[in-house]
């Protein structure tokens, strides 16, 4: 008896504090607009129920989607703390991005100032254009709540015309919520006079509405063929894994960007992707624009859905680190590139480029050659965007795990279309059942044991991932796209080739060149075992000479290295702090390799080379 009274008391006890916890009030977040000309917001936290004792608030110090650290936190100020009746209360700043509330009533609030003018995915823009809007760098979160249902009154909107676009779900009028802390942080919000088109897609018996909205320039008639061409996409993503994802709220949002001065990017969230364009407009440009759209789509299945458990749940407070982008990250980035022209959007000729580039990144960089595909996916914490000013070697000692992951993703479609009759398709939607859409998160271990479910053949899968993703093998791409009617050659032969000076793209500040006003031609970037490498040349050096001929730009030294041939030799005069020098480079061949199909060589494909090709590339869409 004394045993059912402790038990029923036990039960008792349990269920007053389970209503307790039910009855817990949201969290309210208000955030105005009275400065947008000046790229401020003042936002107002409202805590009912604030925890008992001091606790702390802080800002996020990384992003969903990003895998770098960001101090959100040095773009907040003016932050107090007070009652519900206006007292102010004891507020420390403990760290740069974190704030201890002391003694307190009930229901604190937290008061501060946000600036935001850059617009990408990652920070924040504010101006009277529009409020871009992404959370983690937009609003404090009280530590340890982070289950608490969140409510967001976006103010001012008739005042610069705005309207709402996310995935937060709409209360009414002007309020919006998520669920929890994990929610907010990854839905992306956009208050702009935005356009919109809108269409519903049948998903095993119920509707699924997707929503294009496009903050631009464009008139409403071309974002609404613009829609149709994103709705073409997106079925043919869907035929990839059999079905979509079941949204929340029935509904899947693409916020847009685009205007010149923006921050090109792409990023994925569970029911939205935030994209930024800086282009003019839309109008003209649809091609172009349709590979952001396709990569970061099919992130609603890999990523947000199947889960590499290094990220689940994703942590705010410092970079998240994860082995397992080179599947995430590399696996989409082979399927954005392939979808479109599936769709019917690039021509299998077009599509030739985007597979030499893929393979030229595992070949042809040292990154590769030295380092396994899970070594790359954890450098992330300071590639995905990561901000320094000091420059590093990532020339030498980076891949990107977009790219890699992309080539052994186009190595294992190959091999299994040809060693097993099935294709990268079937993997990927076992792997959607048995771990996306159950959202069980994975581990690398998992997805081997997937490929051994597939193929039926554990030893196959065990060697694949032992070369190729724990090693640094890697496969015959020459031998595969001969399968498919394509040639694998170099793109220069017999060229003179010295090696680049310089970066290929922004590398930002770590790239640029510092040459103090000097005449002569500054090297950028000195790639290992490239002869100007072997020739003792580095970033910073200055060539004044090649060849005995003044050096005044990259042109003149290209057009020396063109006149030559592979292994001539070119004296190069050069100055550095230490004064100045000379050597010699020995020229090579360019090791860069190009994709033809065997059309374009002169060769004639069989007929199981073209049905290889086709089968590949052709719509999965029975339209």
């Amino acid at each position: 008896m004394k045993k059912f009274y402790l038990l029923a008391a036990a039960m008792l006890f349990a269920a007053a504090s389970f209503a307790q916890q039910e009855k817990q009030k949201a969290i309210f977040y208000s955030i105005s607009f009275p400065n947008a000309v000046h790229h401020e917001a003042e936002i107002v936290v409202t805590i009912p129920q604030a925890p008992s004792g001091p606790f702390k608030i802080r800002m996020s110090r990384s992003s969903a989607g990003r895998y770098a650290t960001h101090e959100f936190g040095k773009n907040i100020y003016n932050v107090k703390a007070t009652n519900v009746d206006g007292s102010a209360l004891d507020l420390k700043q403990v760290e740069g991005d974190v704030y201890e509330v002391g003694v307190h009533s009930e229901t604190v609030k937290v008061s501060y100032t946000l600036f935001g003018d850059w617009t990408d995915g990652t920070y924040t823009c504010i101006d009277p254009s529009h409020a871009h809007l992404n959370m983690p760098a937009t609003f404090m979160w009280v530590e340890g709540q982070d289950k608490r249902e969140l409510k967001f009154e976006f103010n001012d909107l008739d005042k610069y015309g705005w309207k709402v676009a996310t995935q937060l779900k709409h209360d009414g009028d002007n309020v919006y919520s998520a669920p929890n802390m994990q929610y907010m942080m990854d839905s992306p919000t956009e208050l702009s006079a935005y356009k919109e088109s809108s269409w519903t897609v049948n998903n095993n018996g119920k509707e699924e509405k997707i929503n294009l909205t496009i903050h631009s320039d464009d008139d409403q008639a071309t974002i609404d063929a613009f829609g149709k061409q994103v709705q073409r996409l997106v079925l043919e993503e869907k035929a990839v894994f059999g079905e979509l994802p079941a949204y929340d709220y029935g509904e899947y949002t693409f916020l847009d960007d685009v205007y010149p001065t923006v921050s090109g990017d792409g990023m994925e969230h569970r029911n939205s992707t935030c994209i930024v364009q800086p282009i003019d407009k839309v109008g003209g440009n649809e091609i172009r624009l349709l590979g952001t759209f396709s990569h970061e789509y099919f992130h609603s299945w890999n990523v947000k859905r199947i889960r590499p458990k290094s990220l689940e749940p994703f942590n705010f407070e410092h970079a998240d680190m994860s082995s397992e982008l080179w599947f995430a990250e590399g696996f989409t980035q082979y399927y954005g590139e392939l979808l479109l022209v599936r769709a019917g959007f690039h021509t299998p000729e077009e599509y030739t480029r985007t597979l030499a580039g893929l393979i030229n990144q595992v070949l042809n960089t040292p990154g590769a050659k030295k380092y396994p595909a899970t070594q790359m996916s954890r450098y992330s914490v300071f590639a995905d965007a990561g901000v320094s000013i000091d420059p590093n070697n990532q020339a030498n000692m980076f891949t990107s795990y977009y790219t890699y992951g992309g080539a052994i993703a186009l190595a294992l479609d190959l091999r299994l279309r040809s060693e097993f009759n099935l294709t990268l398709d079937d993997f990927m939607r076992t792997v959607w059942l048995d771990r996306g859409k159950v959202m069980k998160p994975y581990v690398i271990a998992d997805l081997q044991s997937d490929l051994a479910k597939v193929t039926k053949n554990s030893k196959f899968a065990a060697d694949f991932f032992n070369k190729y993703i724990y090693g640094i093998e890697k496969n015959d791409y020459a031998a595969l796209l001969a399968k498919a009617g394509l040639v694998l050659q170099k793109a220069q032969p017999g060229k003179a080739w010295a090696g680049p000076l310089s970066y290929t793209r922004n590398r930002g500040r770590s790239g640029e060149a510092r040459t103090n006003g000097e005449e002569g031609l500054p090297v950028q970037v000195s790639i290992m075992g490239t002869p100007i490498y072997k020739a003792g040349l580095d970033a910073g050096d200055i060539i004044l000479k090649a060849d005995g001929k003044d050096i005044k730009d990259a042109q003149g030294f290209n057009e020396i290295v063109a006149a030559k041939n592979i292994g001539d030799k070119i004296v190069v005069n050069y100055k550095n702090r230490t004064g100045d020098h000379e050597t010699t480079i020995v020229l090579e061949e360019n090791p860069a390799f190009e994709v033809v199909t065997f059309e374009k060589a002169g060769k004639t494909p069989t007929k199981d080379q073209t049905d290889f090709r086709n089968t590949w590339l052709s719509t999965k869409v029975k339209l």
